[in-house]
């Protein structure tokens, strides 16, 4: 089943260590992330690299290996670049990231995003970062500016799977709601039925209604109706009404 995740992919620069590719495989996979992409690696077929995956193997398996960033972004539209702090010197737009992953959330339906990340010591060269448009950090303690470089693909991956669940599900919600809020003049009469119903189940006291209609006309402002739903509270009041009147004939 395809996911909007599929857009996006991760870039490993000249990864050193061949563990890290592995634990980074491992971190996408558990994100339902599953695009990698590595720059000249070293070592990457180590045992090391496939202990470390955990399980992670079609990862690795289907792993793009190429021999230049270029190579790895050209089918990409957009590149965040990742940096260890936030660099105010730098002129590239910056986000934390959380932001990062509202951003990707918003733009995966139409780009293919690229996440790269740099060596493990020195990071992303200032060649590098010419071929993104965005950079992304991660905030950390300020006197300890120190992040494994799979825990940060699993810090970004996590962002981005989370912001893209939160907007899928308000996607979800806002079609089975697909229709209009109920008008002003709607609402009035079911506020006039709902105050009818309530006298007539002896609910209410018309003589000393203290501040009963106004409190239900609040919640029901919270929770804003749309007219079907509306058609619905109506529909139960007219029951209730109903058996109301049943009651009274068959005593």
């Amino acid at each position: 089943m395809k996911s909007l995740l599929d857009q996006l992919c991760i870039v490993m620069i000249h990864t050193s260590h061949p563990g890290n590719v592995g634990s980074a495989a491992r971190a996408m996979k558990t994100m339902g992330i599953h695009d990698l992409r590595l720059v000249n690696p070293t070592r990457f077929n180590s045992p090391e690299t496939k202990a470390l995956a955990s399980g992670a193997d079609d990862i690795l398996a289907n792993a793009r290996l190429c021999t230049t960033l270029q190579e790895a972004l050209a089918d990409c539209h957009y590149v965040i670049g990742t940096s260890a702090r936030s660099e105010r010197s730098l002129r590239w737009p910056q986000m934390d990231a959380c932001e990062c992953g509202i951003w990707v959330a918003e733009h995966l339906p139409k780009q293919k995003i690229a996440l790269v990340f740099g060596r493990e010591r020195t990071g992303l060269t200032n060649e590098e970062l010419e071929h993104c448009q965005a950079l992304v950090h991660i905030p950390m303690a300020f006197d300890f500016f120190s992040l494994n470089i799979a825990a940060a693909i699993q810090i970004l991956c996590y962002e981005c799977m989370m912001a893209v669940r939160r907007t899928a599900q308000t996607s979800a919600a806002n079609h089975e709601l697909d229709e209009e809020p109920a008008t002003a003049a709607a609402m009035e009469n079911f506020f006039t039925h709902l105050e009818t119903a309530l006298v007539e189940v002896d609910y209410l006291d018309p003589d000393n209604p203290r501040l009963l209609m106004r409190r239900l006309r609040r919640l029901f402002g919270r929770i804003n109706p749309t007219q079907s739903e509306v058609n619905i509270l109506r529909g139960m009041l007219a029951a209730f009404q109903g058996r109301k009147f049943a009651r009274r004939s068959n005593s």
